[in-house]
């Protein structure tokens, strides 16, 4: 069977570069699984995407779907015959669907039924027959916006603008919204010009030719071979920044590195606002001297050739002034403001409608800081640090600088801060309080940043959901799961000895004492708690912790999130010993029978034989060593301790009845049985925990 190669290029005007990784991902998976429903046998696929074009080849595509033979099964045996044995409507309609006779039936029983069956032989079709309705697989391409034009129904990323499609040689009819497919592409909008394919095959070449790369990956090459370039004839030092060459190789379809200069009288604006400018304003990426001083120079991408870069620079270089030139006098009017004053207008920005202004907020962090501060009995001078910290967290948000640059929120207070006179560490209080400001980021480095940093999160997510405020789906306005991660990395990280539900308890009060909550108390702290167990369950499964561990171990509240994720890590690793499995067995055994206990009274006088005795004396002799454990929070001696009860409990259950007809040994073999349970469990349930070797 002869095999052949397959094109689709869908040309668009210009897409969103952020838009272009997952749109390569899913033409990829969609492009997959539309053949596979085909029944289309092929080698391999290669996806292309630019800001102007989606495209995919489809390698070594079979000529033809294979040929199967299949079994169809019909209606049951008592519906296709009627009382005289002749075959019934119901039984030639199904034959002569599948284009057979009654003569061809067979009978067969299926779960107890007999049913009626033919075999058919199904012919596989021409593969450019099929290749038609490839249409449905760009059409079903999810963007995050999309958009109208024209008098078009059609919602899409961007107006289509030419369709290539290819069998080897051979165009492939299909048309999407007034636009046919034929076998012209068009090249670099400025540099390259529409071309005749001839093939599949010559996709990349011509496209090449027409200054298009269409390959992401060799985009992002050319790059960082002309950022290195640089770097080595300037001696420059280029910190290359992942999500930024992410987003410039998407940005261009011909991609040529060149470099420019700026005022040397612009480093006297922080450094945080300079790089912010070049990068998330420009796309440039800032250069520093091989010692790490930054230097006034940048890097660009052109998208186009290295004709005139000369020009293109100066263009740049232009516009790049005028930017700076804004963050400069931004910069120098700040500084004429204070602290205080910047304060007093926080009191007219609002925070949320029902939480109140800025300031209201600001205020309740700073009272939280407080009283977690005691909770942690933090020396005094931390804590003031800190109290002072929250207490001017917010005052950079009015400024000139962090309205025109919202990134720079936090940072920019530190910067001022310092300026204004605050101390070291209070200052940097400011940025941290912000951390982690996305997944991976850095946590707060010191005490006080963590502190505030948890008070503020603290307060946004109780907050919002005792206002009725509370995530669902992809909707999640204030970052609360994001805030929830951090908070829980905080204190997980710093080991605080502080339980979440502390924490969460002194937060509330905080919005009790002014009367916003909404609802009734015991339903808000239940959803804020299993609100918190669902961030603390990701970022156990995220350590490779199964989920019946971690429901185990979360099942009396997230408490010391230090100390659970500690255990659960901890029972992680247990699964894989053999030797654990009856320790396990053990354990569980008393926890079942316990709920039927109806004292907690333990009376030495009714016990009957040795096992009895040995188990409470076990008990008794590993309570104080283990509650001492759990108190100083070391998960691995505290389940050394529940270990040593393993062979007494087995004892016991071996020579002992529990459920006796004697009600008052009952009594008391379910109350031993239930105090070693409560001991148990607060460790963790491990009645939940699916002891499954795992090879």
């Amino acid at each position: 069977m002869t095999a052949t190669n397959i094109l689709f290029e869908v040309g668009l005007e210009e897409i969103p570069a952020r838009f272009l990784d997952e749109a390569k991902h899913q033409l990829e998976v969609k492009t997959k699984a539309w053949l596979e429903d085909l029944r289309v046998p092929y080698e391999d696929i290669s996806v292309f995407v630019t800001p102007r074009r989606l495209a995919v080849i489809i390698k070594n595509a079979a000529e033809k779907q294979p040929d199967i033979e299949e079994e169809a099964k019909g209606p049951a045996k008592k519906i296709a015959l009627d009382d005289k044995g002749e075959w019934t409507k119901a039984a030639v309609g199904f034959t002569a669907g599948q284009g057979k006779s009654v003569e061809d039936i067979y009978t067969k029983e299926v779960k107890g039924t007999e049913y009626i069956f033919v075999n058919k032989f199904v012919e596989g079709q021409h593969t450019f027959d099929l290749l038609s309705n490839f249409a449905e697989v760009i059409l079903h391409l999810n963007f995050p916006k999309s958009m109208r034009w024209g008098d078009l129904n059609l919602r899409y990323v961007r107006p289509i603008r030419w369709i290539a499609a290819l069998y080897g040689d051979k165009v492939i009819p299909l048309e999407i919204a007034g636009t046919a497919s034929s076998n012209i592409t068009y090249g670099h909008r400025f540099l390259g010009e529409s071309v005749e394919l001839r093939s599949a095959e010559d996709y990349q070449a011509v496209l090449r030719e027409q200054y298009v790369i269409v390959e992401p990956m060799e985009r992002e090459k050319m790059i960082r071979d002309g950022i290195d370039q640089l770097q080595a004839k300037n001696e420059w030092q280029v910190a290359v920044d992942q999500d930024l060459l992410n987003e410039v190789k998407h940005l261009v379809e011909y991609p040529t590195v060149f470099s420019g200069a700026f005022d040397e009288e612009f480093l006297v604006i922080p450094e945080e606002a300079l790089i912010t400018s070049m990068k998330e304003h420009q796309r440039y990426f800032p250069v520093r001297s091989r010692a790490g001083k930054l230097l006034p120079n940048f890097i660009g991408v052109r998208n186009g050739d290295n004709r005139y870069l000369d020009t293109v620079a100066r263009g740049n270089e232009k516009v790049l002034k005028a930017r700076l030139s804004d963050a400069r006098f931004f910069y120098e009017e700040d500084k004429k403001q204070t602290i205080e004053n910047n304060l007093k207008k926080l009191e007219r920005m609002v925070f949320q409608e029902k939480l109140g202004t800025i300031a209201e907020k600001t205020n309740r962090v700073t009272r939280l800081t407080e009283s977690i501060a005691d909770l942690l009995a933090l020396e005094a001078n931390t804590r003031q640090r800190a109290i002072r910290a929250a207490e001017i967290s917010k005052f950079d948000l009015v400024t000139n600088m962090v309205n025109e640059f919202t990134e720079l929120q936090g940072v920019m207070g530190e910067r001022y801060a310092s300026l204004f006179g605050e101390d070291e560490r209070t200052a940097a209080a400011i940025n941290e309080h912000y951390m982690p400001r996305h997944a991976g980021d850095n946590l707060p480095k010191t005490v006080e940043g963590a502190l505030v940093s948890v008070a503020d999160k603290l307060d946004t997510i109780i907050g919002c959901i005792s206002v009725g405020i509370i995530p669902s789906g992809s909707q999640d306005p204030y970052a609360l799961r994001r805030q929830a991660m951090g908070v829980l990395q905080i204190i997980k990280v710093r080991e605080w000895p502080i339980r979440l539900e502390q924490l969460i308890e002194a937060t509330y009060q905080q919005f009790a004492a002014i009367g916003i909550p909404t609802r009734e108390k015991r339903e808000i702290i239940k959803d804020v708690e299993e609100f918190f167990k669902h961030r603390a369950s990701f970022i156990m499964k995220d350590a490779n912790i199964e989920q019946d561990v971690i429901e185990a171990t979360l099942d009396a509240g997230i408490g010391y999130f230090d100390f659970t994720f500690e255990k659960a890590s901890l029972l992680k690793d247990k699964r894989q010993d053999e030797n654990f499995k009856t320790i396990q067995e053990a354990l569980v055994r008393a926890i079942n029978l316990a709920d039927k206990a109806t004292t907690d009274r333990i009376k030495t006088e009714l016990f009957e034989n040795e096992s009895e005795r040995l188990l409470y004396e076990a008990y008794q002799r590993v309570t104080h060593q283990y509650q001492n454990a759990i108190a100083a929070r070391q998960a691995e001696k505290a389940l050394d301790f529940l270990e040593e009860l393993a062979q007494p409990i087995h004892g016991f259950f071996d020579h002992t009845m529990v459920m006796t007809k004697d009600e008052a040994l009952k009594n008391n073999r379910l109350a031993l049985l239930n105090s070693i349970a409560i001991m148990i469990q607060t460790y963790a349930d491990l009645t939940k925990v699916q002891w499954k070797q795992q090879y």
